[in-house]
């Protein structure tokens, strides 16, 4: 037991750092288009919002879940 605790965890500690830190430092590797951070969506151009029907918006639909409780 004591083999495993002086020596072999602290060796899986180790790999486990360098494979992190290999993993980080690989987008140094990568195409500048790549290495950015992915886009956040835009919002709903209004064009498109307005184009929404306001009766939907109104509906309660509370009726179809009746059986789900």
């Amino acid at each position: 037991m004591a083999i495993i605790r002086q020596y072999i965890a602290p060796l899986i500690a180790i790999l486990i750092f360098f494979a992190a830190l290999v993993s980080v430092s690989a987008r140094i590797f990568l195409p500048a288009d790549m290495a950015a951070p992915a886009p956040i969506e835009e919002a709903i151009p209004p064009r498109q919002a307005a184009a929404v029907n306001p009766i939907f918006l109104g509906l309660n639909y509370s009726h179809l879940a009746v059986g789900i409780r």
